[in-house]
């Protein structure tokens, strides 16, 4: 196949990229009383990093009791996707314990996303429990540029060779937030991850950046390699922002039927729209879904400011894919 007709392709099957929860099939059949499909959970805002871009949420570290009623809440709404995260989620003492709970509840992918700056024996105790996702943040290509974006010092090498080490492992990506910082050397950041042997490359311009990424080169031999990255470029070479909606684009948005991001006891549309202070949708609880599909049906994405500015470009092709079917 053609570089042209790949990228066609990664643009139009969101099943051959690493984003695995939008399917066309989750498309079609989505509903409040469907399998829960993804759900995100911030165990706390304690970090060990101050990066400049983060949204830092939550507070104190989520109650032991609170995590594991909502993983349960979810479990018995079938939920096949968990993600955990924060703040730095290796930080939350018993993180061990609420995937081993996930697994028990049916989860059948359980992702952690993270700095990277964990122990080893951290890292592998999680992967033991059934851990099968690591995100973890790159966001530059040498130690100076790291104590930069990362707010911290010394943690590079540390954090390279977890990657590694990860990488041998299970499937890992590495995201890489764009600012004014470190846009320039994005080509060298995207080279660097795939020295590191990592699954696919996440490229996103930070919240606060708008939508800046007009000028990235990556080489064919990369795009074919990783599909998270060849969505972006692809993306890219046909003017399709990166954050945002378009007035075309659907009023509703489908995902909040069958997702859920949570953060100390309240549930939001999306881990999005939490991290940029937009109100929650409800409290945990037995009425969660019930009160999505209120969400859903009077929520006009279109005209909230935070939707309208901040969406990503996955969600908008799922969004789309979802109108479709259901008309």
């Amino acid at each position: 196949m053609s570089l042209k007709g790949f990228l066609k392709t990664m643009i139009n099957d969101l099943t051959q990229i690493g984003f695995y929860t939008l399917s066309d099939n989750r498309a079609k059949n989505a509903s409040v009383d469907s399998d829960m499909q993804r759900c995100e959970l911030i165990l706390g805002a304690r970090c060990n990093f101050n990066c400049s871009y983060c949204r830092r949420i939550g507070g104190p570290d989520l109650p032991f009791e609170d995590a594991v009623n909502i993983i349960k809440l979810w479990g018995a709404q079938k939920l096949k996707n968990i993600r955990f995260s924060g703040g730095e989620p290796t930080l939350y003492p018993r993180l061990v314990e609420l995937v081993s709970i996930a697994k028990e509840q049916g989860c059948k992918r359980i992702a952690i996303s993270t700095n990277g700056s964990a122990s080893k024996k951290i890292y592998d105790g999680l992967l033991n429990a059934g851990v099968s996702d690591f995100s973890v943040s790159l966001d530059a290509c040498c130690a100076a540029d790291n104590d930069i974006m990362s707010g911290t010092k010394g943690q590079f090498n540390k954090i390279t060779e977890n990657i590694r080490y990860l990488s041998t492992k299970t499937y890992i990506t590495v995201g890489v937030v764009l600012t004014d910082q470190n846009q320039g050397n994005i080509n060298k950041i995207i080279e660097f991850a795939d020295s590191l042997g990592v699954s696919d490359i996440r490229i996103i311009p930070a919240a606060q950046n708008g939508d800046r990424l007009h000028e990235v080169y990556v080489s064919p031999k990369l795009l074919q390699k990783y599909p998270i990255l060849a969505y972006r470029i692809a993306n890219l070479q046909k003017n399709i922002a990166i954050r945002g909606l378009e007035k075309t684009d659907p009023i509703h948005c489908g995902l909040v039927l069958d997702d859920m991001a949570v953060c100390e006891n309240k549930h939001y549309p999306c881990i999005i729209y939490m991290r940029e202070s937009g109100e929650p949708i409800g409290k945990i609880g037995p009425n969660m879904r019930q009160e999505r599909l209120v969400w859903y049906n009077n929520h006009n994405v279109l005209k909230d400011p935070i939707c309208s500015k901040n969406c990503l470009d996955v969600c908008r092709c799922y969004n789309q894919k979802f109108e479709l079917f259901k008309s």
